[in-house]
């Protein structure tokens, strides 16, 4: 009986460098994607912090007759929970009668730095 082994080709340099080429891009064109969704999740943790505040505040003019003193009011007796290590809350109360004035800003953390 015959045995025919085929010949096997060595790699060429070329398409080695193609190869990786390719990859470098895969992975590349993977790590963007994966930062472009960690930024829009960010955003949208930003937004849901500063709505879930500025609700609690309208409950607590509905059920109280005035507008919560303060963040720390509505994390004692609303339910909130503010990470102070991400975010930082602006909360202006002029009157406990008009709605205050409620900023949420990201504060940088070492991995934005890097």
């Amino acid at each position: 009986m015959l045995h025919i082994e085929p010949v096997k080709k060595k790699p060429s340099f070329p398409g080695l460098l193609l190869s990786a080429l390719l990859l470098a891009a895969a992975l590349a064109l993977f790590l963007a994607g994966t930062r472009s969704v960690s930024g829009r999740t960010e955003a949208e943790q930003l937004t849901i912090l500063e709505n879930a505040i500025r609700r609690a505040s309208v409950q607590c003019y509905a059920i109280e007759g005035r507008y919560p003193p303060s963040v720390e009011y509505l994390e004692d007796h609303y339910g909130i929970v503010v990470d102070t290590d991400r975010y930082a809350v602006f909360y202006d109360g002029f009157a406990s009668n008009l709605m205050p004035d409620i900023t949420v800003i990201p504060l940088e953390t070492e991995d934005d730095r890097l």
